[in-house]
């Protein structure tokens, strides 16, 4: 969304639309093409950090309890899915591991650590000079960091190491569950509110000391 002088240009179709004032929870659409142009944040801002901060908490469990039992030259062995990732290398399949690798390690890991930076950062008086950047990057990363994605790349892992491998009903899967419902919550944000939360809070801060 590009917004000059009260203008609003819809990211999908390229609209130009003038800005309206928002209600609770409600939203502007494009009247082209019903993209949508902006979103009223004010009950969201107050739980983004916590369900991003949960959200990572269930991440570094999921990712440090085992989560499969595998049986290799009859030695039975648990390992994380890191481990998981790699064994699929080691079995000839580098470009599932790959895909592992990136869709449930990587890419929520960087979704959820720069969420957590922009979203203490918008409470200081002066934003760091890496803001923008990151918020940028966390918009480019969105698409690769949706639950779809996510549960995808859990799912090839899995099928791929049924063969071998037997999943454990433990914390690491418990876990896994937990944090795919905190992803659908914290990844249904689109990083280009950051802006909008972001001029929110500097408002009320000037309200504040005025």
């Amino acid at each position: 969304m590009q917004e000059v002088s009260g203008l609003i240009a819809c990211e999908e179709c390229d609209a130009i639309h003038r800005r309206q004032a928002l209600g609770h929870n409600e939203a502007a659409l494009c009247s082209r093409c019903g993209a949508e142009l902006e979103r009223d944040m004010s009950s969201y801002s107050k739980r983004a950090l916590p369900l991003t901060l949960a959200g990572l908490i269930m991440y570094i469990i999921a990712n440090i309890f085992p989560i499969v039992e595998m049986e290799l030259q009859g030695i039975v062995s648990r390992t994380t899915l890191i481990g998981a990732v790699s064994t699929l290398s080691a079995e000839g399949m580098p470009l599932v591991a790959f895909l592992v690798l990136v869709t449930t390690v990587l890419f929520p890991l960087m979704q959820l650590l720069i969420l957590v930076y922009l979203l203490v950062s918008i409470n200081r008086t002066e934003y760091p000079p890496a803001f923008n950047l990151l918020a940028r990057l966390a918009q480019t990363l969105r698409p690769w960091s949706m639950v779809e994605v996510f549960l995808l790349g859990t799912i090839v892992a899995f099928v791929k190491l049924t063969g071998m491998a037997t999943v454990l009903p433990g914390a690491a899967l418990w876990a896994f569950g937990a944090l795919t419902i905190l992803l659908a919550a914290v990844f249904s944000f689109n990083p280009r509110y950051v802006w909008q939360m972001a001029s929110s809070k500097k408002g009320e801060k000037q309200n504040a000391d005025g």
